[in-house]
């Protein structure tokens, strides 16, 4: 007698997605003119893997919209003493010895780095982690806005609350998709061979775009709604002075996008 099996039917692999990481930095360099699309090339090529295998999880790479002189990446750890192993296993490496005189020839200045941390346990960047760096045609990934709110003192609950319950609805209803926040690690730079901030106070939180016609239709939404004017006097009040704000490109191989 033949007897039929049940089929089984083995379910395609999750997508893996996890909010990272606990340690963030967000890192802008200066470079000489003409050199940004040099360094991303060399970076991508010889940059990308190389940190991943230390255990940095490089997040994203950028050209700066509105400085074509500026290219800002993000890198995470899992923690601080993390972040020292591996950033000195990177910088002692074979990767970096071979290529570390051609990036710093791109560069006028590379220590505007800002240490971070997520504002809550899921307010970080949520990304595909089982995925490699794949290349996508860098003209279609979408536009990045990065908004950076300066204080006198560390980022309080007051602020927190203020944004969750004004901010975040108001420019969530404009049109921005809000994808993560974070403010300032204030633990002591583990690895001081790269310079980063300090002494310094910020909360700097993401947003995605289409592109750059949906960030200027966003933020005409924003002037023109109701409320909008309150909500930015009650900003205004709590900085030390006006938010920097960076529209971002990705690179083909930007995890963000």
């Amino acid at each position: 007698m033949i007897v039929d099996l049940p089929v089984v039917v083995r379910p395609a692999p999750p997508r893996i997605e996890t909010t990272c990481s606990p340690i963030v930095e967000l890192r802008q360099y200066t470079l000489h003119p003409r050199q940004r699309d040099v360094l991303i090339a060399l970076f991508e090529r010889e940059f990308l893997d190389t940190q991943e295998a230390t255990g940095i999880r490089v997040l994203g790479q950028f050209r700066d919209l509105d400085a074509p002189d500026r290219f800002v990446w993000l890198r995470g750890f899992p923690d601080m003493l993390q972040r020292r192993a591996s950033l000195e296993a990177f910088y002692t490496g074979p990767a970096w010895r071979a290529h570390r005189d051609a990036a710093n020839a791109t560069m006028i200045d590379s220590d505007d780095v800002l240490l971070l941390k997520p504002v809550a346990p899921a307010s970080g960047f949520a990304l595909d982690v089982s995925m490699p760096h794949v290349q996508h045609a860098a003209d279609h990934g979408g536009l990045l806005v990065a908004t950076t709110y300066a204080f006198d003192a560390p980022v309080d609950m007051d602020f927190l609350e203020f944004f969750a319950a004004d901010l975040h609805p108001a420019v969530s209803a404009a049109g921005a998709r809000v994808i993560a926040s974070f403010a300032t690690e204030s633990a002591p730079n583990t690895f001081p061979r790269l310079p980063v901030r300090e002494g310094e106070h910020v909360f700097t939180w993401f947003a995605r775009f289409d592109d750059a016609a949906a960030y200027a239709r966003y933020r005409e939404a924003l002037v023109a709604a109701p409320g909008w004017r309150a909500i930015a006097v009650s900003l205004a009040r709590r900085l030390l002075g006006p938010p920097q704000v960076l529209r971002l490109a990705p690179t083909s191989r930007s995890r963000l996008r």
